[in-house]
């Protein structure tokens, strides 16, 4: 059965380039030979480490992502394991945590459209209820305000 994995290894930080890109080629021909395939790779570069491994405070780091079958990933392992530049290594099954993912977007999917659908209806409404709704009668106008102080006019007062 094929099942995806994320191998995560960090390399010595005075790794080379060319034998960085020997050792990718070296696992990748591995995945192929044992019926998997490499979906991915990334390069993440050079970071410091939480801790120190060995002598080393910084390290290479690089993301596979592998499908394949059980047998496969305990053979790269075993071939990381033995290689002298890898500092550490780690490989998680990411499968059951994809499902589970698309799982929580497709209802989260439907949630939204049915909001979406329920509000724009009510949108719909309202807006028609206003256009049928009968217009306001205009507001009375305000009495005529004074001129301002110091503009030389005279006021007289207004009367009832």
């Amino acid at each position: 059965m094929q099942r995806t994995y994320e191998l995560m290894f960090i390399v010595r930080p005075d790794m080379p380039e060319e034998d960085q890109d020997k050792l990718i080629s070296n696992l990748e021909a591995q995945v192929g030979t044992a019926g998997g395939t490499v979906k991915s790779l990334e390069r993440m570069g050079k970071r410091r480490l939480a801790y120190a491994v060995g002598k080393f405070q910084d390290g290479i780091y690089m993301l596979m992502t592998l499908e394949g079958e059980g047998g496969m990933v305990k053979e790269v392992e075993r071939r990381l394991r033995v290689n002298e530049p890898v500092i550490k290594f780690i490989t998680v099954r990411i499968d059951e945590e994809q499902k589970r993912l698309a799982k929580i977007k497709a209802i989260r999917d439907t949630k939204v459209r049915g909001k979406g659908t329920r509000a724009a209806a009510a949108e719909a409404a309202a807006a028609e209820a206003a256009a049928n709704a009968p217009a306001p009668a205009p507001e009375p106008a305000a009495p005529e305000s004074a001129p301002a102080e110091g503009a030389g006019a005279e006021t007289t007062p207004v009367s009832a």
